[in-house]
């Protein structure tokens, strides 16, 4: 399976200019864990996380003044929609992160996290498991 099975092709896209609290309101009601941010100053996109969020929270900065620009991961990985799931679970696993940007041709595709890969690689295995019990 690739990633262009996986992943969520609705993808979320704030600015720099945004606060904490409006990425997360949003976050929150599309129930998703991460938003692209696009800057018109800068070479490609960046990401903002839920633990980008939480850290900037937990360390009691005000979410209201706070800006994504100064939380957001511009040094970024970006799989392609050809990768298979074990290449963006291996990438993850590297970089210790749990979204990656799906780009092709310097266009953002979608986002695919870890959920989006247990959540194939679960189905898979309970196909595989169903139909071994049928088998008999």
């Amino acid at each position: 399976m690739q990633v262009r099975d996986a992943m969520s092709p609705t993808v979320l896209t704030v600015g720099p200019g945004h606060t904490i609290r409006q990425v997360a309101t949003q976050m929150a009601e599309r129930n998703i864990g991460a938003a692209v941010v696009r800057d018109p100053d800068a070479p490609g996109p960046g990401i903002i996380t839920e633990r980008d969020i939480l850290k900037s929270v937990g360390a009691g900065q005000d979410p209201d003044t706070e800006l994504v620009a100064d939380h957001l991961t511009s040094d970024l990985v970006f799989a392609t929609p050809d990768w298979s799931l074990e290449e963006a679970a291996a990438a993850m696993a590297r970089g210790g992160f749990r979204h990656l940007i799906v780009v092709e041709h310097g266009d953002v595709l979608g986002v695919i996290s870890v959920r989006d890969i247990i959540r194939c690689w679960s189905q898979d295995g309970a196909t595989s498991v169903m139909g071994e019990q049928g088998a008999g």
